[in-house]
């Protein structure tokens, strides 16, 4: 069992910003700005569901690891932090998810 976490991908991520570009492909993502980062996340997304519905299981592993690392970087570009999400995450579960679905659809 791996004892990487996406919290160590945040860390070599934010490490790979600080970066120059031309050895990091983490910088260049982010040198491109949040919308091709966005365009980049959504690419993978659909990769992803692709792999899942071909019953892939490593296809899908990879696949997934990609659609984190974009996510990240994407979270990355906007200045949001994945304790952010964490947090979000957090308040949820506080509630069932119906429940917690029913209440966006009144904001």
């Amino acid at each position: 069992m791996s004892r990487f976490t996406v919290h160590d991908l945040a860390a070599t991520i934010d490490a790979r910003a600080a970066t120059g570009g031309e050895a990091s492909y983490t910088r260049k993502l982010l040198d491109k700005g949040a919308e091709h980062c966005a365009r980049k996340l959504g690419e993978e997304a659909v990769e992803t569901v692709i792999a899942a519905i071909g019953n892939d299981r490593d296809h899908l592993v990879a696949e997934s690891a990609d659609l984190v690392f974009h996510l990240l970087v994407l979270l990355k570009s906007r200045g949001v932090k994945l304790e952010d999400v964490e947090a979000a995450l957090e308040k949820r579960t506080s509630m069932s998810g119906l429940e917690e679905k029913a209440s966006r659809k009144r904001d």
